[in-house]
């Protein structure tokens, strides 16, 4: 797939992700009807909404691709996928049903097991971010395209890491005293890769957890920002492994690399 196509497909796609977002804000308005799944984690009608709206231009626009979403079984049982889409409509429903703001949408496309181009969007902060290329990762600002991999990098002496959780691991704290980092705020959602791309953060540290789903679109966005994702022994992340589930991460952005 050329970059040509590659930027047809993610900007036919913005729209969609942002009317998306506003169905996701009007049916939070009107109150959600939430269920628990099978996993024990929370779902809504609004999840569900999103995912059809996103996965049916997703279609439309690469009928030839599989669509992996969080919240469907379709291909699931897939094996040796080398190229596919990564759909999260809500990651951070936590946050979505109980009114907060980081939750986002999120879309990642997978070519030979690599990300190579991502859509994210935070509906209740107005931030939209997608990539679909190496330097060519922006956030979309009042309709102008930022290119994050031009924002001047910052060589800032104190490191501020984000983390999924107030209480750090001690396997995490020995990379956080590794990298010199003294502060770190607890954010939830898909959003912590963009803020990271931006230089608005620092970084990022994660044991193995959660979904390829869940990292796919923002690590296309960072990745394509100037930033690096490994796993904890530095290894490059690859996508379609088994049952979909994540290796250990360390993210960075290009202000420490």
């Amino acid at each position: 797939m050329t970059k040509t196509n590659l930027k047809s497909i993610v900007e036919n796609l913005i729209d969609t992700f942002m009317n998306a977002g506003e169905t996701a804000l009007n049916l939070r308005a009107r109150g959600l009807i939430k269920k628990i799944k099978s996993d024990n984690t929370p779902v809504s009608n609004g999840d569900l909404e999103v995912n059809r709206i996103i996965t049916k231009k997703i279609t439309s626009l690469t009928p030839d691709i599989p669509i992996i979403s969080e919240e469907t079984s379709d291909n699931k049982s897939l094996t040796n996928l080398k190229n596919f889409w990564l759909v999260d409509p809500i990651d951070g429903t936590y946050d979505y049903i109980n009114n907060l703001e980081e939750f986002t949408i999120n879309a990642g496309l997978i070519i030979d097991n690599r990300p190579e181009a991502g859509l994210i969007y935070a509906p209740a902060k107005k931030r939209m971010f997608f990539s679909y290329g190496k330097d060519f990762a922006f956030e979309l600002i009042n309709g102008d395209k930022i290119n994050l991999s031009e924002i001047k990098k910052n060589n800032k002496k104190t490191l501020q890491f984000v983390s999924y959780s107030n209480k750090i691991k001690p396997e995490i704290e020995k990379i956080h005293k590794s990298l010199n980092v003294k502060n770190y705020i607890r954010m939830k959602s898909s959003l912590k890769f963009c803020v990271i791309a931006t230089g608005e953060y620092d970084g990022y540290v994660a044991e193995p957890r959660a979904c390829e789903w869940d990292i796919a679109a923002g690590h296309a966005i960072l990745y394509h920002s100037g930033g690096s994702i490994t796993d904890f022994d530095g290894n490059e992340i690859l996508y379609g492994k088994k049952n979909f589930k994540n290796s250990s991460l360390i993210l960075k952005s290009k202000n420490i690399l």
